[in-house]
């Protein structure tokens, strides 16, 4: 299983409640389409986190990158939101080196990983998501230089 996580341009706070999700449905059916199974989907105004089995036939950058083109396009198009300037830039070559982190688990993780993101608004009460993102490299002995996560 993935845990892809990603942010707005700059971790702007663009992506309002009132229309995630439809912006979470139509990233489910990019999902569908590339024969992979979403476990669940949420975030806040300035991130995006995914659960997911990616399919053996799938390569992550690319499906990220599918995923990044599309719901941008989707979002522009249909005017979700207003102020939505585009999805995190990639970053040298760092631990989110694409743009993007992803992280990967046992199976045996789904449903505490399902719990996690249905409950990101309480989770970041007490955490900004440069801290949640931290504190995911730690957990998975990333290396990164923090001057590439702002």
């Amino acid at each position: 299983m993935y845990q892809i996580v990603y942010s707005t341009k700059h971790s702007e706070p663009t992506l309002e409640s009132n229309n995630r999700k439809e912006l979470y449905t139509y990233i489910c059916g990019i999902l569908k389409n590339k024969k992979c199974h979403l476990c669940q989907i949420g975030g806040l105004e300035d991130h995006l986190h995914i659960i997911t089995h990616i399919h053996p036939t799938v390569a992550l950058s690319d499906l990220i990158k599918d995923i990044k083109l599309a719901s941008t396009e989707h979002i522009k198009h249909n005017s979700l939101f207003k102020n939505f300037n585009g999805w995190q830039d990639a970053r040298l070559n760092d631990a989110v080196g694409q743009g993007y982190g992803a992280f990967t688990y046992s199976i045996d993780a789904k449903d505490n990983l399902i719990h996690y993101v249905k409950n990101q608004e309480e989770h970041h009460e007490k955490k900004t998501f440069i801290e949640e993102l931290k504190e995911l490299l730690h957990e998975h002995k990333i290396d990164f230089d923090g001057k590439y996560l702002l």
